[in-house]
């Protein structure tokens, strides 16, 4: 019988937040406009929670994978080992933002 698969590491937020500040595969501006990118995003799940949009959950999914695909892309080629640490972390993160008890603990 094989042995089952090694878990996940433990999400991190911080030290993922830290590296992506660090990388220098990322430049100033384009960090500043990805920074720009995911506050949006957290204001419209804040906004999702207080009932104070109608926009779907899927909607809000779409947004949170577009702008990994784009930090992904830009991580890709010049820092392999931080876009594989957020690749193996993104469902993790997703499952932060779904949650509103979860999402209430980041923000």
């Amino acid at each position: 019988m094989p042995a089952p698969p090694p878990a996940p590491p433990a999400l991190n937020l911080t030290s993922l937040e830290q590296r992506l500040r660090d990388t220098h595969a990322i430049g100033v501006f384009t960090k500043l406009s990805l920074k720009n990118q995911v506050d949006d995003l957290l204001d419209a799940f804040r906004a999702f929670y207080r009932g104070q949009v109608a926009i779907p959950l899927t909607e809000l999914r779409q947004r949170y994978d577009l702008l990994m695909l784009k930090v992904l892309s830009l991580l890709q080629d010049s820092d392999p080992p931080l876009a594989n640490d957020i690749v193996a972390s993104r469902e993790a993160i997703w499952g932060i933002l779904k949650d509103p008890a979860k999402f209430a603990t980041i923000t």
